[in-house]
Parts: structure tokens; C-alpha cells; sequence
């Protein structure tokens, strides 16, 4: 494969893995929520209205940004019907035909999701609630986590591609 797209390729695991171990650190800022929460509501008799939608927020960045890195490290499910009983080039092409798809419905999510930001940014959007927290840092997390997805996926197609070629990427 040329340089560049091995450069790409590497770059966008890089930074995936990176966004991964940060989405997995987001996992005790919630349990961390919780636990002030359940100690608030039992100990000092004191509900905090904004703990559940908080982590709510927050368990939306975690699976979307560690989308990305979960797909990198084949964590996602597949449907293996036929699928093992092909020759590594023909799960490779197979892969890559499937990407394709995928790849398509990725970039009408992230122009939705970016509309969507861009609205809540602008009119400072608020949800419906006692809390009324600001919208837009969950939308651009769901933005940014859309968009790490589709890297990821257009490198997994490079090396799908790489793969049905004999040329494996690694």
C-alpha cells in the first residue's frame, strides 16, 4: 500500500486508542456520580437532580467515543454465519463490500450530528428538565465519536483492501 495510507492508517489507530482509554476513564467519573448521588440521597437526606442526567450525558460519550476503539480491536458483533468459512481474501473483500455500507450511513449520521451541534451551539439549546444543562458539549461528543468512527472505519477498508491485495497492512 502507498506510504500515505499506511501513515493515515497508523495515525488513525493512534488516535482511536487514544480516545478509547479516555473513554474508559469517563467510566469511573460515573461511577464516582453515583456513589455522591446514593450518599447524598441516604446519608444527608439531599437528592441531586442533575446526577442521573449527568450520567446519562456521560454514558453517551463513553460507547461513543470508545465506538471506534471497540471496532478497532473487533469488539463489535458479527454476524458469522458464512463468514468463517471463507479464505482470509474473501472475508477481506467481504469486509470491504460491508464497509462501504457502513461508511455511507456514518457520514449522513455525522452531517446529522453536526447539524444538530451546530443548532445547539448556536441557540444554546438546553434540555427539558429541572437541571436544564447546556446541550451542545454531549452533541459534540456524539459528533466527535461519530467522526473518529468513520476514520476508523476508512481504515479498517485500507486494510481490507491491503488484505484482499496479499499485501496485509499491520
Amino acid at each position: 500500500m502507498p506510504q500515505p495510507i499506511v501513515f493515515f492508517v497508523t495515525w488513525v489507530d493512534r488516535i482511536n486508542r487514544l480516545a478509547g482509554r479516555f473513554a474508559m476513564a469517563i467510566f469511573f467519573v460515573m461511577a464516582a456520580i453515583m456513589l455522591w448521588s446514593t450518599i447524598a440521597r441516604t446519608v444527608f437526606g439531599t437528592p441531586v437532580n442533575w446526577a442521573l442526567e449527568m450520567t446519562q450525558f456521560l454514558l453517551s460519550a463513553y460507547y461513543l467515543l470508545g465506538g471506534a476503539y471497540a471496532f478497532q480491536h473487533g469488539a463489535h458483533v458479527r454476524m458469522d454465519l458464512f463468514y468463517d468459512r471463507l479464505p482470509l481474501r474473501g472475508k477481506a473483500v467481504l469486509d470491504a463490500i460491508t464497509l462501504l455500507a457502513v461508511i455511507f450511513f456514518l457520514v449522513v449520521l455525522l452531517w446529522g450530528g453536526l447539524s444538530s451541534t451546530q443548532y445547539a451551539i448556536q441557540y444554546g439549546q438546553k434540555n427539558y428538565s429541572a437541571w436544564s444543562p447546556l446541550l451542545w458539549p454531549v452533541k459534540v461528543a456524539m459528533s466527535l465519536g461519530i467522526f473518529l468512527m468513520l476514520l476508523q472505519v476508512i481504515a479498517q477498508l485500507f486494510r481490507d483492501i491491503a488484505q484482499a491485495m496479499g499485501r496485509p497492512i499491520s
